[in-house]
């Protein structure tokens, strides 16, 4: 059973059930997914949105989700810690190369033409068109500038000013979050994608933030999978968040296990 109908739930603050329906697995074919819409009675507090945070949730506009899938546990929350993440050798290139060709902004998420051409050409050229694509200006709105939480945009100009990126990202008491990330494909040999990542870990560090939350973590969706490549990491099981690493065989894997 589902509803379609708001529900008010326990919480501090309260919040509305909105939407919790079996539907199409968004990164996997032929998976259900259930992906319960929970909308705060008011703004989070910085407080209030870590706590979210630490518990799985992801947010999507003004709602809050946490996956919660009748048989499938394939979507993993993960975050890294900043003071133990260790970039790569290529990781650690393409964030001085961006440093280089990059300029960077920072400032509230904002409404503009120029960036929903930009988004939607990104979802084409990177093959990520999916149900309610294109997307307008409507929708751009109520997906990455309406929120609940305290929410920036980072932006990323290439040449004389142009448009290459942009990063939404929400804050918390002790983390950052990266919500989502769009850039123009043409400029994948920069890989912009890397390099917001690299960008919002440096940006914890500057303002004394520990965490930086990456989302979900589907290892069997080449869209999602990368993820697992920022290590030391952690992933959500159960509750708990479980440490990742290279393994002395090169695989990544939890450092508890037995190797």
């Amino acid at each position: 059973m589902g509803t379609r109908r708001p529900r008010l739930l326990d919480g501090h603050p309260p919040e509305l059930l909105v939407y919790d329906e079996d539907t199409s697995c968004p990164y996997l074919d032929a998976r259900v997914a259930r992906l319960p819409m929970r909308l705060p009675t008011r703004p989070l507090t910085a407080a209030e949105f870590s706590e979210r945070l630490h518990v799985g949730d992801r947010r999507q506009g003004l709602v809050l989700y946490r996956p919660n899938c009748p048989t499938c546990n394939a979507c993993e929350a993960i975050r890294l810690d900043v003071h133990t993440f260790a970039s790569n050798k290529t990781q650690r290139r393409i964030y001085r190369r961006g440093r280089e060709r990059f300029r960077v902004e920072i400032g509230p998420p904002a409404l503009s033409a120029e960036k929903v051409a930009l988004y939607n050409k990104h979802k084409t050229g990177r093959g990520l068109m999916g149900e309610g694509d294109p997307i307008d200006e409507t929708g751009y709105g109520a997906f990455l500038v309406d929120s609940c939480a305290d929410s920036f945009e980072i932006r990323y100009f290439v040449n004389d000013g142009e448009l290459a990126g942009v990063a939404i990202v929400d804050r918390g008491t002790d983390a950052l979050s990266a919500v989502y990330t769009y850039f123009d494909p043409d400029l994948k040999d920069l890989s912009p994608g890397v390099f917001s990542i690299l960008e919002q870990v440096e940006l914890c560090k500057r303002t004394g933030l520990r965490w930086l939350y990456l989302g979900l973590y589907v290892s069997e969706c080449p869209s999602m999978a990368y993820k697992s490549l920022y290590l030391p990491h952690e992933r959500l099981h159960d509750g708990r968040w479980a440490l990742y690493d290279r393994r002395s065989d090169g695989t990544i894997g939890r450092v508890d296990d037995d190797e």
